[in-house]
């Protein structure tokens, strides 16, 4: 199942060269991916402070493809690739359109209050398939 979230790009995320930073795109997958999330009926705040568990990133494999520039209209997709007990791996894309900009590999991960991983709760982990 894919999610698609909206963004626009506003000055704030360009560079001297009048395109989006490389890392603004990180900024936008972490949005969507929180807006599917919370798509999902979880909510974050809550299974912290109920579980002590949040999700960390744990590694991100991305690509830049094409720049986008200011006043662009883009859509980040956001569709799960594998769910486990303790690790989740997201694909993200950025369109401008139908070219697409930019592309990543996500892997999320559990973790409890120490920072020590943790193993997703079973409904939360039928949740984000």
């Amino acid at each position: 199942m894919q999610h698609s979230f909206p963004v626009r790009v506003y000055y704030e995320d360009t560079d001297m060269a009048g395109i989006v930073f490389y890392a603004n795109y990180l900024k936008y997958i972490e949005r969507a991916r929180s807006d599917w999330v919370r798509g999902k009926g979880i909510d974050q705040a809550e299974l912290k402070d109920t579980e002590g568990l949040v999700f960390a990133v744990r590694r991100v494999e991305a690509d830049y493809l094409a720049p986008a520039r200011f006043d662009d209209e883009l859509i980040v997709e956001t569709r799960p690739v594998t769910v486990t007990g303790a690790r989740l791996v997201m694909e993200q894309i950025v369109k401008r359109g139908s070219d697409l900009l930019f592309q990543a590999i996500v892997t999320i991960v559990c973790i409890n209050e120490d920072g020590q991983p943790a193993r997703l709760p079973a409904n939360i982990r039928l949740m984000l398939h």
